[in-house]
């Protein structure tokens, strides 16, 4: 759940909403740059945090995991490249995140998940993010070994976002 109003719209009472509505984890997935925000995440009422290693240098990246493990809080930890999944091991990640988006230029490259999420080990909850259109998306993500996904834009834009997610859903069923 996107709470940063500024930047996407979002709001606190938007997470509140997204946690009473139903009993499925609550991510605040909006970029977490400061203590402050993991801690903030906590306070929402967010089941986890969403830490995008593009974005945090090594010492911020190691703090903000402990930190949420702290809190009790599971931390996404986004990657985008082999580099970045390793520093997401190597600060003890549970939790770890491909990104198919490249963060520059918005392409998605669904190739990305499977070629990177292969470093992932077993262990570690792998989640796919970006770039899933539908249900036909999940197979081979699942097949690479993929736990989750990670999905917005599509659900956005579907005109019946309870019927999309729906259909996702189904997949795994």
């Amino acid at each position: 759940m996107l709470t940063d109003e500024a930047f996407f719209g979002g709001s606190a009472e938007d997470l509140a909403l997204a946690r009473a509505s139903c009993e499925l984890p609550v991510i605040r997935k909006d970029f977490t740059v400061a203590a402050n925000d993991v801690v903030d995440a906590r306070i929402m009422g967010a089941d986890a945090v969403l830490l995008i290693a593009a974005a945090l240098d090594d010492a911020e990246l190691a703090d903000f995991q402990r930190l949420a493990v702290e809190l009790s809080l599971d931390a996404l930890v986004e990657t985008h490249d082999e580099a970045e999944v390793e520093r997401a091991l190597a600060v003890g990640a549970t939790m770890i995140g491909v990104n198919q988006r490249d963060l520059v230029t918005f392409e998605v490259d669904t190739a990305r998940a499977v070629r990177v999420g292969a470093l992932i080990p077993d262990g570690v909850v792998a989640v796919a993010e970006s770039g899933i259109g539908g249900p036909d998306d999940i197979p081979p993500l699942a097949a690479a070994g993929f736990d989750a996904v990670l999905v917005g834009e599509s659900l956005v834009r579907s005109g019946d976002p309870r019927a999309a997610v729906e259909a996702l859903r189904a997949v795994s069923a």
